[in-house]
């Protein structure tokens, strides 16, 4: 079997209270790739955050690289860059991946095929009305190879070619990742795939922090703006207002 090194990169944003739940579900994950005989490292990319998500991040054993600016993409550039994996997992400080997915991961890079993929969520807790959105959400994913944020899988010499996380956008950087890296597989021969057998558990704690007329009021103003909503920082404050 071929040697790989396989970098997990986590942004964090004032995560101290979940992120050493996520730390300690991606350590165990981790192991898949041990199993394989291969390397992996994790990387937090501490996002300028004001409370001890650099203290624990560092004490559960991850390395942590610091990015002055507040912006999801630019976190995720910033431990990217100071990966040296084969292969790229990106995982939301939020997110509970289980070792099944990781043996997932590890399938698909060992196959050769795959170029990029993401998986399909599950919102912890599950509220009725968000749960209906989730299965709306998945079936686009599966539909469009379009990736969640909270995990991304990819091979980091793709990951580099395309450029990265755009740093012009503020949110759904992850679904413009997903359409160039598409493009690249095309191109290569290879898939992009969407992982559906063991679902990411993701937080909905933006259902509890945020009244259901403050998420309407972004639907709306997401309508009227289109695209435009996405590079603007002061229209995505249910991503940057800090609430956490």
């Amino acid at each position: 079997m071929q040697w790989m090194k396989v970098s997990i990169v986590i942004p964090a944003f004032n995560e101290e209270r979940l992120i050493a739940d996520t730390l300690a579900c991606v350590q165990r994950g981790m192991a898949e790739f041990a199993q394989r005989g291969w390397e992996s490292e994790l990387i937090v990319c501490d996002n300028n955050s004001t409370d001890r998500t650099a203290e624990i991040s560092r004490a559960a054993g991850a390395k942590v690289v610091f990015e002055p600016i507040n912006q999801i993409a630019r976190a995720r550039n910033c431990g990217a860059a100071a990966a040296a994996g084969d292969w790229l997992i990106f995982v939301d400080a939020d997110s509970k991946p289980d070792r099944e997915l990781f043996g997932d991961v590890a399938e698909q890079i060992a196959s050769g095929r795959c170029l990029a993929g993401g998986v399909t969520v599950k919102l912890d807790g599950e509220p009725s009305l968000a749960a209906r959105s989730v299965i709306i959400w998945n079936w686009i994913s599966r539909a469009c190879s379009w990736f969640a944020g909270s995990f991304i899988f990819c091979n980091a010499e793709a990951f580099r070619a395309v450029g990265g996380f755009s740093n012009e956008l503020f949110v759904a950087e992850e679904i413009d990742l997903s359409k160039r890296l598409k493009d690249l597989a095309r191109a290569k021969g290879k898939k992009v795939v969407i992982l559906h057998r063991h679902p990411m558990i993701t937080s909905a704690r933006k259902l509890e922090l945020y009244s259901g007329r403050e998420r309407l009021r972004f639907i709306a103003r997401s309508i009227r703006r289109g695209g435009r909503i996405s590079r603007s920082r002061e229209d995505c404050g249910i991503w940057y207002d800090g609430r956490r």
